[in-house]
């Protein structure tokens, strides 16, 4: 099939055509020109004023539910809520039942992925059932394509196994994701510990608890001279901590949640439990220090913190709601909506195109002619709001649910694939 987008605004720091309107053919599932006004034959032709057209998006850290929490998402649902956000691959967590932690699992995701149009890489465990106290076989995972290693939101608290994780890992040159939290520390904490939670009267949680396990994380990571990325960071003083743990040379890259760079805890006075998340929205000073450290190339990714639930658990008293929320559809139109022009386009399209694979070694994506065609196609100022009717997730608990918000996917394109949303 060939496709012609006309009139695109191309955001791509890697493309010699970055920051230009040009037309783009694609033919085969390759970018076969890139020109002004192309006079070529297509099968069809998108033509809207305002396009603009970034290499296609990846997302670290997807909850899909499947197998065993179907009902909350499976691999089908997942596959179009990416879509419909503008995702050409995802990177799914092994927080499922049962846990993806042998080949065959591994295999399972691959096989039962492969009939949609992004691309899903499973993450496969740390450590067995996720609990922290025995890692697994990652070398016939990796052989059978985990792209990473992670117990997801569930942090590794024994040093011994998290060292010799990143020492394992280190014989095919893999990675360890993970979510540094100190459990003890924020023990029956309910959001981010400081002036919000002392006026709500609510437990905090300190933001120590997760920069004394970051700090325990770099001190292995130095000893072990592996590869770490610490998913979801949300504090400045972690920021500052992987800035210096970076200039002093280690293998150490970050991603941020994009909840994180648009709400704070201000934003919980309401007690809106759709907004309490893992990490906790933290404060403003946290929010600006998190802008800057991606502005600066110390946070490495945007992900979206997917994490699918069902209404029973989210629709009650905010101190008995489970974390977490979905996101995959509003990343984009979350961060058009709250921060505006505060992270240009050129960096959106390194955090979420060029910075996730280059944490997992991914082969990288240009908006270049002769280059596979993976494409994220956007409508900047357009507005929608997120319903029922349009949901792709199989979950609600999205704290943007029913509200206008700014900035709409048009479509995407990988390789051969392609969906054009209407407009």
């Amino acid at each position: 099939m060939n496709l012609l987008l006309k009139r695109c605004k191309i955001i791509d720091p890697s493309s010699a055509h970055h920051d230009t309107v040009q037309d783009v053919f694609i033919s085969e599932g390759k970018i076969k020109t890139i020109g002004a006004d192309l006079k070529v034959t297509a099968d069809q032709v998108v033509d809207r004023a305002g396009i603009e057209l970034y290499p296609g998006w990846l997302d670290i850290g997807v909850h899909s539910g499947d197998p065993g929490f179907e009902h909350r998402d499976d691999l089908a649902s997942i596959a179009q809520a990416a879509a419909a956000g503008g995702f050409t691959g995802i990177v799914t967590f092994p927080n499922t039942q049962p846990t993806i932690q042998s080949k065959s699992e591994v295999m399972y995701i691959r096989q039962s992925a492969k009939p949609y149009l992004i691309d899903v890489y499973p993450a496969g465990a740390l450590t067995r059932n996720c609990k922290g106290e025995e890692i697994t076989e990652m070398i016939d995972m990796n052989r059978a394509g985990a792209v990473a290693f992670t117990d997801g939101l569930h942090p590794v608290s024994h040093t011994g196994v998290f060292l010799r994780a990143l020492q394992y890992v280190k014989t095919f040159d893999g990675v360890v994701i993970h979510h540094a939290y100190d459990h003890q520390l924020a023990k029956e904490g309910q959001l981010h510990e400081g002036y919000t939670s002392t006026t709500l009267g609510m437990r905090g949680i300190p933001s120590l608890a997760e920069e004394i396990m970051i700090q325990r994380d770099l001190s292995l990571l130095a000893y072990a001279q592996s590869r770490l990325h610490l998913h979801c960071i949300s504090t400045a003083a972690a920021v500052d901590l992987v800035r210096e743990a970076k200039k002093r040379g280690l293998k150490v890259t970050a991603s941020v949640a994009y909840l994180n760079l648009v709400f704070t805890d201000e934003d919980l006075v309401g007690f809106n439990s759709a907004l309490k998340v893992l990490p906790p929205l933290r404060a403003k000073s946290d929010q600006e220090a998190l802008i800057a450290g991606l502005v600066d190339g110390t946070i490495d990714s945007i992900c979206t913190n997917h994490v699918p639930l069902e209404d029973e658990r989210k629709k009650l008293e905010f101190s008995y709601a489970d974390f977490g929320a979905s996101g995959l559809q509003t990343l984009y139109s979350g961060l058009r909506t709250r921060l505006g022009d505060k992270i240009s386009a050129a960096v959106l399209a390194d955090k979420l195109a060029h910075g996730p694979r280059k944490v997992l070694g991914i082969k990288e994506v240009s908006i270049s002619e002769g280059s596979s065609a993976q494409l994220t196609i956007c409508l900047p100022d357009d507005h929608w709001s997120l319903e029922r009717s349009n949901n792709q997730s199989k979950s609600q608990n999205n704290p943007f649910w029913k509200g206008i918000m700014k900035g709409k996917i048009l479509g995407l394109v990988n390789g051969q694939q392609s969906m054009i949303f209407e407009s």
